[in-house]
């Protein structure tokens, strides 16, 4: 679940009901069929924290594998932190990138929202390398 902003606090005090981003989902894979949805129990700071967090619950459920969707342009970095994180888990990870994203990585310059995607991405990715030249 995503940590509540000023606004949506500011609903909640007034008693004004709103769907979070996390409700909307598990929603809409209740409407596709997953029977079983289970959220996690807090916010994560970030691609590093949600892995952690990812991992530490497939351990728990003894989970023998994993597929993670991400999106094209942050499928890259997703699989090298799951792999750090992966460490001693028995879980298999696999990362796919999605099909149906806004983001094309083919002709990401074609756009202001593509070349700002991929401006943001690269410099997490770079990051990532300078902090992780191995992993």
């Amino acid at each position: 679940p995503e940590r509540t902003g000023p606004a949506e606090q500011e609903l909640l005090r007034r008693g004004v009901s709103f769907q979070t981003e996390a409700a909307r989902l598990e929603r809409l894979l209740h409407d596709l069929g997953v029977a079983d949805v289970d959220v996690s129990a807090g916010p994560a700071a970030g691609t590093e924290d949600e892995s952690r967090a990812l991992l530490s619950w497939c351990d728990e459920r003894r989970v023998r594998s994993i597929l993670v969707i991400s999106g094209p342009d942050h499928s890259r970095r997703v699989r090298r932190v799951l792999r750090r994180a992966r460490g001693n888990s028995a879980t298999k990870v696999l990362v796919r990138a999605s099909r149906y994203s806004p983001f094309d990585p083919d002709r990401w310059w074609t756009t202001r929202d593509g070349v700002r995607t991929e401006i943001v991405e690269l410099e997490k990715l770079l990051l990532d390398v300078a902090r992780h030249p191995i992993g």
